[in-house]
């Protein structure tokens, strides 16, 4: 039988009773990296057989994996935190499992983005989980323009050295004023979650280095928000190029079209940053 086994995310004591049964008793297990999951053997002693399994040398491994599940020994699928399966290897080998006749099961645990909607104080009713989005081109434009036109909640993973261009284009597409959670160093001692706009979150990260992966909640529209005062009232970038044009500081804008708007300075600020940066680009 293939177990698909959830580990912590950050810490050990979050592993179940099951899941450490299951991983002392299986015959081998798949991992992500040898060395990550040996730790956590160390840590629940289990005394279990790994191979490595992961994106690179996922066709070579599944074919091992079939022939040792064939022929009657258990395995157990894990990654390096969380669940497999969920923005994670595994899916492809369960959907083979599943057409070669052999039982899987889960052994449920933590996901990263299950505890950060826990803890965002975000709607929770209705969600879509994205994972990470592409880094570049126009399937990341493309995600990023449908999460900007989503209606309910949207769970992103995002790494550290693109977490403010990430938030960054949020604000250029127009959700500077959308609420969001941003969390990191989920379950561990020094947890962080931000709350607030994302034009708030990108002024609180580009004041310090980005550390660890992230997961993003991000609040669906609400009435009277940036995006709807911006289309109703004026389109914002022309109205901040025309200040800029006609001598004000990019703070003196934002204190502006704040008090015009209804919304917080931060929200504008950041607003004014891209699209100054976009015009002087364009200028070359």
């Amino acid at each position: 039988m293939l177990y698909i086994v959830g580990t912590p995310i950050g810490n050990y004591l979050d592993i179940s009773e099951r899941a450490k049964e299951v991983l002392r008793s299986v015959d081998l297990i798949a991992c992500e990296d040898t060395r990550e999951t040996g730790i956590l053997m160390k840590a629940i002693e289990a005394q279990g057989k790994l191979i490595s399994y992961h994106e690179h040398n996922r066709a070579a491994r599944e074919k091992t994996i079939l022939e040792n599940l064939s022929a009657g020994k258990d395995i157990a699928l894990v990654s390096d935190a969380g669940m497999p399966c969920i923005s994670d290897p595994g899916v492809e080998l369960v959907r083979l499992c599943v057409e070669n006749n052999i039982p899987v099961t889960s052994i449920p645990g933590p996901t990263a983005f299950v505890t950060a909607l826990s803890l965002s104080g975000i709607d929770t009713r209705r969600f879509t989980f994205e994972g990470f989005i592409p880094a570049e081109g126009k399937e990341r434009k493309a995600r990023l323009r449908a999460i900007m036109e989503s209606e309910i909640t949207v769970v992103i993973y995002e790494a550290p050295h693109r977490l403010i261009k990430t938030l960054s284009e949020m604000i250029s597409l127009g959700m500077g004023g959308r609420e969001v959670a941003v969390s990191r160093e989920l379950t561990k001692k020094y947890e962080q979650v931000i709350r607030g706009t994302v034009a708030e979150a990108a002024t609180h990260f580009s004041g310090q280095a980005p550390k660890g992966e992230f997961v993003l909640v991000i609040g669906k529209p609400v009435s009277e928000n940036f995006v709807e005062k911006v289309a109703e009232e004026k389109n914002i970038d022309a109205r901040i190029i025309d200040l800029a044009d006609q001598g004000f500081s990019t703070r003196e804008i934002s204190s502006i079209l704040a008090e015009e708007l209804s919304v917080s300075k931060n929200v504008i600020y950041s607003k004014a940053l891209m699209v100054l940066k976009y015009r002087k680009e364009q200028k070359g």
